[in-house]
């Protein structure tokens, strides 16, 4: 068990996700083009066994596109794409025309192609977007299917049942919770369901709360790494958490984070463009079934790595969350809303 001693609060807390010793692992200097920031990365490891990030990356205009960078051992010796991967096209897609950024990839088995949820950044604000591709070269749109604000959206793998599921957060009020929403064809979206309320008051996760990467799925059930977002007097501050869900039920909620387990400490997490943020949006695992690298962005300017342990994520969840409430999620409580 890997520990570390907190001066600040006496207490001793176990590390789940160990930091890569080279982090960065990818800056706005490695780039073969003028860029601004590079961060935020879907990630998935290819057939050959090469590791892909699909990066978010902000030019010099301050409008997102999101470039492929591609490694044998996924921390060095990145091949990046000479040129952007896949370029916002707001003529044909008008809710791109600010840029489209943070994606998350999942395979789709039962397709033979990779869905791509992005967010797509317009006037009226950030929406859910997909795109199908089997080679991140070509990619083939299926366009907005929510509608705004929407954000911090994935694919499960599989359907449940007959239908495709996917995970969003949409902001309605003050507060931003975590849903699931059903499709029979990837574009038409309903059945929408509340999975996983923001905390209010003085917890880690009030506020906001988003999924970070695709679900993963483990015996014991739906692991979620998801962020909060949690409003301070001097600013935001990005946290992790896990949450575990039922295979059988995936609206049932077994086991949530009482505390975060990666927080902004590191100097290229808590300086950038913006400031304390810790934001994963993919994650690879090793042939051990067991190994996890997070990708995550470090203040909204870089991208990091940490690597943990599935097994050691579900025994800490087991002995360091909650079961909740059966009503712990309903937006009938005034504790939520």
């Amino acid at each position: 068990m890997s520990q570390t001693y907190d001066t600040k609060q006496n207490l001793q807390h176990e590390v789940l996700f160990k930091r890569e010793h080279t982090n960065p692992i990818l800056t706005a200097a490695d780039w073969p083009y003028p860029v601004n920031t590079v961060f935020n990365p879907g990630a998935v490891i290819l057939e050959d066994g090469t590791t892909l990030l699909l990066c978010r990356v902000e030019d010099r205009s301050g409008l997102s596109h999101l470039c492929a960078a591609r490694s044998k051992n996924g921390v060095t010796n990145w091949v990046i794409d000479k040129t952007p991967t896949l370029l916002p096209d707001p003529t044909n897609y008008p809710e791109e025309y600010w840029g489209i950024e943070d994606p998350r990839i999942t395979y789709l088995p039962e397709k033979g192609e990779y869905a791509v949820a992005y967010t797509s950044y317009s006037m009226s604000g950030p929406a859910v977007s997909i795109a199908m591709t089997k080679d991140f070269r070509e990619f083939d749109r299926v366009g907005m299917v929510l509608p705004p604000i929407n954000k911090d959206a994935a694919l499960l793998s599989h359907k449940i049942g007959d239908k495709w599921a996917m995970i969003h957060r949409p902001t309605t009020s003050k507060y931003s919770h975590i849903w699931i929403s059903f499709s029979p064809d990837l574009n038409h979206w309903g059945d929408h369901e509340l999975i996983l309320c923001a905390r209010r008051g003085p917890w880690w996760d009030s506020d906001k709360v988003g999924l970070s990467c695709p679900v993963i799925k483990t015996p014991e059930g739906w692991l979620m790494i998801y962020h909060s977002v949690r409003q301070t007097a001097s600013g935001s501050i990005y946290r992790i958490g896990l949450a575990l869900y039922d295979l059988g039920c995936h609206l049932t909620c077994l086991r949530r984070s009482n505390t975060w387990v990666l927080s902004p400490e590191e100097d290229y997490e808590r300086k950038g463009d913006v400031g304390n943020v810790v934001f994963p949006c993919g994650y690879t695992v090793a042939e051990d079934g067991d190994t996890i690298r997070l990708y995550y962005g470090g203040a909204d300017t870089c991208v990091a790595m940490a690597t943990g342990s599935i097994s050691q994520l579900l025994r800490w969840l087991h002995e360091n969350g909650h079961h909740p409430e059966p009503n712990e999620f309903s937006l009938k409580e005034s504790n939520y809303v």
